[in-house]
């Protein structure tokens, strides 16, 4: 890790409520140390068991044409596939396929890609966002832009890696411009998400903004009426919390973040 990485973490983690961290001086104390002699080398511990490689980045869509669909492929109520086709998959390795070429709402004309989610497919924990951006878009992969980056140093926080959970939206194309999702969008979508929980079937979901709360819960909360209150979803505990795009906007709001990611923290046994 540079100097500057350190910098950056240490700096989080004191935004976070670590006020006892010195950020300025922890480099230079760390340069100015005496060297010291290389330890003995220790025997390797045994490899723990990763997950499936498909989740370690975006899962390849068939062979279809790169970019939007075109226009004389219906998308819509009439566009594929059907809702009964996505319940009854039984694994995201299959979902991750059927999602690739949707063509269920007017966002597959616009998009580069689906954007399924990334992460451990037996994760106790899953983060649920809203919809990708242009970085998602291009990359195919959830949180990848500055909100990303922000996100996975909130999970370094909580003592996890972005490989320990799962992560994706409740919409998986891009909105044009990055508008909001209109309901219908919300509507066609919504049963890949539901879909993706119940096949990880995760102990805790921290819902990522308000898109994401109504659309997981159908219900119209508002995020800063609920934020850090635990919820249900089919028997999930949800802890929903600010988007990280939104403390981008509103570094104070941080705090109230890593108070709800102590309380997740606590409910899955990690000392926060």
């Amino acid at each position: 890790m540079t100097d500057e990485e350190l910098r950056r973490e240490l700096a989080l983690l004191k935004e976070l409520g670590y006020t006892h961290l010195d950020v300025q001086g922890a480099p230079a104390a760390r340069a100015s140390a005496a060297p010291e002699p290389p330890p003995p080398p220790a025997p390797e511990p045994p490899a723990r068991p990763s997950a499936p490689a498909l989740f370690d980045s975006a899962p390849p869509p068939p062979p279809r044409p790169s970019g939007p669909v075109p226009r004389d492929v219906p998308v819509g109520p009439e566009g594929a596939p059907d809702t009964r086709t996505i319940i009854d998959c039984d694994n995201l390795a299959d979902l991750a396929v059927i999602a690739a070429p949707c063509t269920r709402c007017r966002l597959a004309r616009t998009r580069t890609q689906v954007v399924f989610g990334t992460g451990n497919p037996n994760a106790d924990l899953m983060f649920v966002g809203e919809a990708p951006g242009r970085d998602e878009d291009q990359q195919g992969k959830p949180f990848v832009g500055r909100a990303g980056q922000l996100l996975t140093d909130i999970i370094k926080a909580m003592r996890m890696t972005r490989d320990d959970v799962f992560i994706a939206n409740v919409i998986k194309c891009r909105p044009p411009e990055n508008r909001n999702p209109e309901p219908d969008e919300l509507d066609a979508c919504r049963p890949y998400i539901r879909r993706q929980i119940e096949m990880i079937r995760p102990k805790v979901i921290v819902v990522l903004g308000r898109f994401a709360l109504q659309s997981l819960t159908e219900k119209a909360y508002s995020i800063s009426s609920v934020r850090g209150q635990w919820l249900q979803h089919e028997g999930v505990k949800i802890m929903p919390t600010y988007h990280p795009a939104y403390l981008l906007r509103n570094p104070a709001a941080k705090k109230d973040v890593w108070q709800d990611m102590k309380k997740v923290m606590t409910e899955l046994g990690i000392t926060p």
